[in-house]
């Protein structure tokens, strides 16, 4: 019996090297179109920002206090020096415990259960939203002094700043080798002095890093303030009453008929965004690694 030679069957798949080149190229344009759209909204964003904060710049803004409704002039001040009062008094607050809590869950409680659950509630606090966080500060707080004030809001954001610090510091501590660790050791120096002339100095950058994400996630939160410190249309110092702050502010301003209130919504919006820029810029700068 003869056998009857079979026609091949064609073979349409393209070689190994192209099918890879293809996808490479496929994810690659993927990849760029997703940066591109992320990158025209930010842009968007701070061209508004810019052009319509720095239209309503002017000297009254940082010398004269928040107008009432339907009147000419005004500033921010009371607002801006309030903002600065209370993140400062925040981040004060906030970053020496998340830091200490941060470097007992790197170097002292890996496996103990207590780090654990430190670490579960710092994650469960990481992803709260920063209204239940000042729903809380007013229950705990305000309702029961029955008056708004400084003091309450300063707590309500410190309470943001702690998980923000305390993931940062632990993942920047993680990160320094163990050699560094075990040389400190071998000279005969005790944990603590390792801890703190060391690790915590090798990752000075990235802890510096952590707490000023926290001081910027702060600088705009509005949603714990008005539980707590709400606002006041006049200058105060006194932090056991009603404080003004520019998230509070802008939010008021932002929802008003009044297109004097809106201008200085955008004004202190350009305050916030290029408070947190130089904070960034300035903290690279100095604090950057020299090799």
């Amino acid at each position: 019996m003869i056998a009857v030679p079979q026609p091949a069957s064609a073979d349409y798949r393209l070689p190994l090297h192209r099918r890879r080149k293809l996808i490479n190229f496929i994810a690659l344009a993927l990849s760029l179109a997703a940066m591109a759209f992320g990158l025209v909204w930010l842009v968007w964003i701070l061209w508004d920002t810019l052009w319509l904060g720095v239209q309503g710049l002017s000297a009254s803004i940082f010398l004269q206090d928040t107008p009432p409704p339907n009147s000419d002039g005004g500033g921010l001040r009371n607002a801006i020096v309030g903002t600065l009062v209370m993140v400062l008094s925040a981040t004060a607050v906030g970053t020496p415990i998340g830091i200490l809590a941060g470097i007992y869950l790197a170097e002292y409680g890996q496996r103990g259960w207590l780090g654990s659950v430190t670490r579960f509630i710092n994650d469960i606090l990481l992803s709260a939203p920063s209204i239940v966080i000042g729903l809380f500060v007013y229950t705990i707080i305000v309702a029961q002094t029955r008056t708004f004030s400084a003091y309450a809001g300063v707590i309500a954001l410190a309470l943001i700043v702690i998980p923000v610090v305390i993931r940062t510091t632990e993942n920047m501590l993680a990160l320094i080798p163990n050699a560094l660790r075990e040389a400190t050791f071998a000279l005969g120096a005790p944990k603590w002095i390792m801890i703190r002339r060391v690790t915590l100095k090798a990752a000075r950058a990235g802890v510096v890093t952590g707490v000023l994400l926290a001081l910027a996630r702060i600088a705009g939160e509005t949603a714990p303030l008005l539980f707590t410190a709400l606002s006041n249309q006049f200058f105060t110092l006194n932090m056991g009453e009603p404080m003004a702050n520019l998230p509070v502010t802008i939010f008021k301003f932002a929802m008003s008929p009044f297109s004097n209130w809106q201008q200085m919504a955008w004004v202190g919006v350009f305050l916030i965004t290029v408070g947190v820029l130089v904070l960034n810029i300035l903290a690279r700068v100095l604090f950057r690694q020299k090799h």
